[in-house]
């Protein structure tokens, strides 16, 4: 039905830029006096929140279990939850914007998007609330409640780039920890977003406008369809077959015989 290849790897780039909004934020461990003792660097990984939670699950089972999945908190993750159509930024669908193309007789056109929202969740581990505040205190602030990035559409068209707006929604923590003063305590952080996303179609090819007829007619008062051609207008780029990305001029032309 639809017939025509095409892959603008959407999700891939939404994936790439919403982890590189985290991937560069640090803990300090400080003593009593305020001097700082060690900074860390907090790992960030595309994976579900439920295989981590097993592996700390795991560490919980002995000391060789530990040894064998053991992981270094804090740590960050984070999935894509959900993808759903959004209605509200809905355009009209014959809406649509063209490229010029490197052929002088071609320009690449492309139709409106189709808007979806695409859901993020970002989960924050830490052993400690200080570690995890301090996580959660870096993000935030950026997001009043959003954060917007430029982002390039098309991977074939690297000039063309829309804004895209990432909304935080919501924080939620827990600490259900219940056991013993030497037991490993994790406390997660959950931090939803939402990404306002386009959805393109292939481009498609289409000619050059490259005359502009205008046609002017005086209109009788009292008489019905009886419009008087007056002149035409004719417009043409100077010379005619100059590329799209090139300087030109144009030549006008005012022809009097509507038959011309």
């Amino acid at each position: 039905m639809f017939g025509t290849w095409f892959y603008n790897k959407r999700v891939r780039t939404a994936v790439s830029v919403f982890g590189s909004l985290f991937n560069n934020l640090h803990v300090l461990r400080q003593n009593s006096s305020g001097a700082t003792i060690s900074q860390v660097k907090v790992p960030l990984s595309y994976a579900p929140r439920r295989s981590f939670i097993e592996r700390l699950e795991q560490m919980s089972k002995g000391e060789e279990a530990e040894r064998r999945v053991a992981m270094k908190l804090p740590r960050m993750s984070f999935e894509i939850t959900s993808i759903a159509y959004d209605p509200e930024r809905q355009l009209p669908k014959t809406n649509k914007f063209s490229r010029a193309a490197t052929e002088t007789t071609k320009k690449k056109r492309f139709y409106t998007s189709v808007p979806y929202t695409m859901n993020f969740q970002l989960n924050i581990y830490a052993k400690s609330q200080d570690d995890a505040l301090q996580v959660v205190e870096q993000i935030i602030p950026y997001f009043n409640p959003q954060y917007t990035l430029s982002v390039k559409p098309f991977t074939d068209y690297p000039e063309i780039t829309e804004d895209t707006p990432i909304v935080l929604s919501g924080v939620t923590f827990s600490d259900d920890f219940e056991g013993s003063v030497g037991q490993r305590r994790t406390i997660i952080y959950t931090l939803d977003f939402e990404m306002k996303m386009s959805f393109y179609g292939p481009d498609k090819d289409a000619p050059i406008v490259r005359t502009v007829d205008a046609n002017f007619f005086l209109m009788e008062e009292g008489l019905q369809d009886s419009d008087i051609f007056v002149e035409r207008l004719n417009i043409t780029p100077t010379p005619s077959n100059v590329s799209p990305d090139s300087d030109f001029g144009f030549n006008i032309q005012l022809i009097d015989d509507s038959s011309a």
